[in-house]
Parts: C-alpha cells; structure tokens; sequence
C-alpha cells in the first residue's frame, strides 16, 4: 500500500477495500489535538480534533500520545471503512502519508507501508530455498517473473510486514536475503486469509501476478495471490 507508509495508504492502499469506498484523496495537511489514539495491526489510529471538527487518521504504527498537537500529511479518504483488527468500522478514516510536523516518533518495525516502501530488519535476513519443483527464492520470482505469470509456485522466507484486512486479505512481506534491495527484488508481497506475524518463516505457495494496479498508483511488479501459508 509508505509512508503512505501504510495504509495504506494502505495499500488502504489500495483503494478498492472490500469493508469500504474510496471517498477522494484528502488535499491538505490534518492538524489538531489528539483525543484518543490506538495502535493495531501495524498501523496507529488518532482523532484529532482542530476545534471544528474531529477526524480520525490512521498511519503506519508511530509513538502518538493523547493530548499531542500533531499534523498528518494527506492521504485517501475511506468511507464506512471496517478495522478487522479493532473490531470497528470508522464512517470516515484518513489513510495519511505520516506526521509532517516530525514530532511524532518513527515508524517501528514492521508496520505497514504502501507505494511498495519496505520496512527492513534490523538484523541481515537469511533464510533457505523452500524445497520442491516449484519453489524458488524472492530474487527467483523476479527474475523469473514473466515466466511464472500465472502459475503457482512456493517461497520460503521470513515476514518482515503486514498489513491486515486489505481487500478481504492479509499482505505480508517476505524476504529470504536473495535480491536486490535498490531494486526491489529483494521482498515479496504476499496476500493471503492466513495469518502471520512479523518475525514468522513461512513458506508461501500462491500465484504469482505480474503488474497488478490496485489503483491510487499503487502498482506491483509483481505480487504473490492468494496464497496458503506452512510455518
């Protein structure tokens, strides 16, 4: 889904959520006080309030503390917009590109990012080629990728984000050490109804799709579908 670090942003990313519309792109930085803020599935969730009006903005998980004075930069603007993971639906949500202000702390690691911005490990990743026919490392899937188009195949590695309940899926991002990070051959995108957790080695196994638009600019080279997940 970056900053628009998320959400999404998130990979809200990605416009089309099956628990909400797209309303537009909110023009325009977000500022006010916060009254009430929550931290969930990789992302940070603050209403703020500017004297007029109250809105709630979600941004990749970054320190945010009630009662702070706080600009968000702008983003996409969901309508009836549901939280699997808050358990809640929000009438209007702000998926916003990040504090503008800076004085909100950094994402941490492992929240969600969107525009294809990857959230790295601290420590080098170093994980084995899942075995069998079809199974290839991430770089393998990229250099590789117009032959696979279409076609299923299986990629172990260790899961460096997630976003939840985009679409009706989960995305993660894998990463085995084998690619190119300035060229972002390195990390996989995976959606899946499966869950995973930062942290967690997985094999994935699901169809690889080549230049998926999902809309709002985000685009994926290429992208693993629908996958099922081996711990």
């Amino acid at each position: 889904m970056k900053s628009l670090n998320a959400v999404i942003c998130v990979v809200a990313l990605c416009t089309f959520l099956l628990t909400g519309a797209v309303s537009a792109i909110a023009s325009g930085e977000l500022s006010g006080k916060v009254i009430e803020t929550m931290n969930s599935g990789g992302y940070t969730y603050a209403l703020i309030d500017n004297g007029s009006a109250k809105t709630w903005v979600a941004v990749p998980q970054t320190k945010i503390v009630k009662g702070q004075e706080i600009t968000f930069k702008p983003g996409v603007e969901m309508q009836n917009f549901e939280s699997k993971t808050l358990k809640r639906k929000f009438d209007r949500i702000v998926f916003s590109d990040g504090v503008a202000d800076g004085k909100a702390g950094q994402p941490a690691a492992g929240a969600a990012a969107s525009k294809g911005t990857i959230v790295v490990p601290a420590e080098k990743v170093k994980v084995e080629k899942a075995a069998g026919p079809y199974a290839y490392t991430v770089a393998g899937v990229f250099s590789n990728a117009k032959k696979l188009n279409k076609k299923v195949v299986s990629v172990k590695g260790k899961v460096v984000k997630v976003s939840s309940g985009i679409m009706g899926m989960n995305w993660l991002h894998i990463q085995d050490g084998t690619g190119d990070q300035k060229k972002g051959t390195h990390d996989l995108v995976v959606t899946t109804k499966e869950t995973a957790s930062v942290g967690d080695v997985v094999t994935a196994s699901g169809k690889i799709a080549m230049n998926k638009d999902f809309g709002s600019n985000y685009k994926y080279k290429v992208i693993m579908e629908n996958a099922s997940l081996k711990k």
